[in-house]
Order: structure tokens, then sequence, then C-alpha cells
């Protein structure tokens, strides 16, 4: 492959609010019909004005920076007395046990902690079990590393209840194929569908059968709506050694500006990816360490108003979605993404996509991002301002109207 193609396997050009902060949002075709006032939208990403980091997050940076140099200058994995509090608080959580010194990274945010995690388990050739749909970098990445995706459907929208819907048959058969990598986020990035225990009790009885490693993505376990149940796969019936975990303060805790990920499990993966980072990174940035300190360690209620918040936001746009007739979205029981699949329409999808941006100055991520089968979808991070969320997607139903075949 050459490296002309492996960069393109890349794609950024949908990458959160790309276009918009590039300036290139341009007002080029699409004006059919006036436009739709009201204040614009990005729901590629969350918006971290609407809902504040947690409390004492500047402060532990500031403390971070009075440190100086013993604070700049982490080893390349992070500073071990983090490491140390965060494992704890990671153990606590999971339910098995963290090896902070060994079997712990902290890296630039959690998009890093992937970056590190698939550079270190696939090269040329090698196959690796992905989930459609799924968080588009893994693909991205796999194919940026020459790995040969095998492919597993997430029917998320027949799945029972209680269900992700995870293809477990193709899954073996990707095994059985020849891969020994599965990658996975839990809860499902875009769909916000959770895995059961069944589910989650299944992947690791195969990754087990087959002497695969799975790189979990759990990003948004925290922000778990009332009725959900959530199974840390590495509490399971798994080999340590067999299975990364990736997790940070990104999201749930508005805490992007930080950069700050983690990812725990493998002693030999996170060697590989402390090489790598001391190549990439050197560290995740010395002073933002600091306020990892502040992680799990929210007032009391934190947590529960901040996932009240957003579930009154995804009630209130499940009910409009709901309105539009031959739209189709399952309650994420997780996360703050919808997935809304949009009737027939007059013009393409991606089309569509643009049509909302020029018109209702509504930013959303296409389908296609996320998996071939996907086309017809569209997903919003609803961690929004909640009455702005809403007249967004008032808008976003006008324009269907506008648009339906």
């Amino acid at each position: 492959m050459s490296i002309q193609s492996k960069f393109s396997k890349l794609g950024t050009d949908n990458a959160p609010g790309q276009e918009v902060r590039q300036g290139t949002a341009g007002a080029e075709g699409f004006l059919r019909g006036d436009k739709l006032s009201g204040r614009p939208v990005d729901f590629s990403h969350g918006d971290v004005d609407a809902h504040e980091p947690t409390p004492g997050a500047f402060e532990a940076f500031s403390a971070g920076v009075a440190l100086g140099g013993a604070q700049a200058y982490t080893e390349y994995r992070g500073d071990l007395g983090i490491r140390e509090v965060v494992g704890a608080r990671l153990a606590g959580f999971t339910g098995a046990p963290v090896d902070a010194r060994d079997g712990l990274i902290i890296t630039p945010g959690t998009q890093g902690a992937l970056f590190l995690a698939v550079a270190a388990t696939v090269s040329r050739g090698d196959k690796v079990a992905i989930v459609q749909p799924d968080y588009f970098a893994n693909r991205k990445l796999v194919e940026f590393f020459e790995g040969e995706m095998l492919p597993v459907r997430l029917a998320y929208r027949e799945a029972a209840a209680g269900q992700a819907g995870l293809d477990l048959e193709g899954l073996e058969v990707a095994f059985r194929a020849g891969a020994r990598l599965f990658l996975f986020s839990n809860p499902n990035n875009p769909a916000g569908v959770v895995y059961s225990q069944d589910e989650i009790a299944r992947i690791a009885a195969l990754a087990a059968q087959y002497g695969a490693t799975v790189i979990v993505d759990q990003l948004y376990s925290r922000l778990l709506y009332p009725s959900a149940s959530y199974t840390h796969l590495r509490a399971m019936d798994i080999d340590a050694e067999n299975v990364v975990t990736i997790m940070g303060p990104s999201k749930t805790e508005s805490l992007s500006g930080y950069r700050l990920g983690v990812a725990f499990g493998s002693t030999q993966v996170i060697a590989r990816m402390e090489k790598l980072q001391a190549i990439v990174s050197l560290r995740a940035a010395g002073y933002s360490q600091a306020v990892l300190r502040t992680w799990f360690a929210e007032p009391e209620g934190w947590m529960a108003e901040r996932i009240a918040r957003h579930q009154a936001i995804r009630d209130d746009l499940l009910a409009l979605f709901g309105g539009i007739e031959g739209c189709f979205v399952r309650a994420p029981q997780a996360g703050s993404y919808l997935f809304p699949s949009l009737p027939a329409l007059a013009i393409g999808h991606a089309d569509f996509v643009k049509a909302l941006r020029l018109q209702a100055g509504v930013i959303v991520t296409p389908g296609t991002e996320f998996g071939p089968h996907s086309g017809d979808s569209i997903r919003l991070n609803f961690s929004q301002d909640h009455a702005a969320a809403t007249a967004a997607v008032e808008r976003l139903a006008a324009l269907v109207e506008r648009y339906r075949a």
C-alpha cells in the first residue's frame, strides 16, 4: 500500500466540526427554500460550555503547573502517583484489579489510547474483527496499519430488549477465519446501546477459546441511564493479558480540552503502547495529568445530576424524532449519542447532511462513517444546551419534510 493510499484511509472530512473550524462550511448548493433560522448547533461533538467540567478540575491543573518540571516531565506512561490513584478507582469501578505500575498508561485523550492500542496489536495482514456500526476510528486505524477487517454486524434495530444485538455467530466466524483481535465500543458509538451480560460473557468465552485479544472502548460507561445495567469485560472470565480497556474523562465529565485518556489491562500491550508514546508524544500533557486526581472523585450527587440532565435532553429529542414519519431511532441506554435512520428523501444522504448544515445550521455526522449499512442514518451528540438542541432537531424535522421523497 502506498503512503498516499494509507493516509487516504484516515479521511477526516467528517471529523467533529472540522469544516466549521477550518472555515470551509461554504454556501455552495442546496439553497432551495428559505433558510431555517435558529442558533447553530454542532451535533458532531458535545458542548463543554453547556455542561461544565467536574468541580476542581482547573484547580488540579493549576496545582500541576505549580509543581513545574516534576509534573511536566513524568514517566512516558504517566506519573506513577497519579496512575496509582486512578488505578485504584478504576479497579473499584470495573470490578477487577488494575496493575497501576505495569498495566496502565495515561494517554493524550482516549483517541490517543485507541491509536496506541491498535498500533501495538495490528500489523500488515493481521485479521481484525470489528463491529459495524461502531466508532469510525476503529476501521480507519485498522486500515491505516494495513490490517484486514472482518466485520461483525450489530443488529441494534432488531435486537431483543436488553440486548445490543451483536452477531455472536458472526464473531466466532471471524475468530475461526483467523482474527486475533476484536475491537469494539461499549456503550456502542454511535447507537448508544449497551452489551448485555450474556453478550459480554460470550465475547469473553470466544476470546479465551481462540486466544484473541480484545480492545474495548468504554468511554461512556459512566453515563448510564436508569434501568440499564453494565457488565465490564475485564471482570468476566477472561485472561487479563488478553484485554485492554480504554476510558477517559473527556465526555461524561466535560474535560475534553485537557486531552486525557487511559488504557489498562494487558501488561504486554501497555508496554508496547508506552514505547510508541515515547516516540509520538513523549507522554500525555504533564500538567493535564494532574486533573485525573478529580476523576471518580466528584461531589456526591454530581454524576446523578449529570445523567439526569442528559436523560431529559435525550427524551425530548427522541420524542421529536418519533414524530417524523418513517424515522427509526432506538433509545440509547448510555452515552450522549442518537443514531436515527431517516425516511426516504428526494436527495442523497450526503447531500441532505450538507443541506442540513447550510439551511438549518445543524451539523451531524453521516452514518456512513460508522459502517456501510448505515447510509440512511445520522449521528447526533446530544450533550448540548437543552433548548438549542431541541430547536435544532425541530429544524432538522422541517428539512426532512422539505426533502421527503
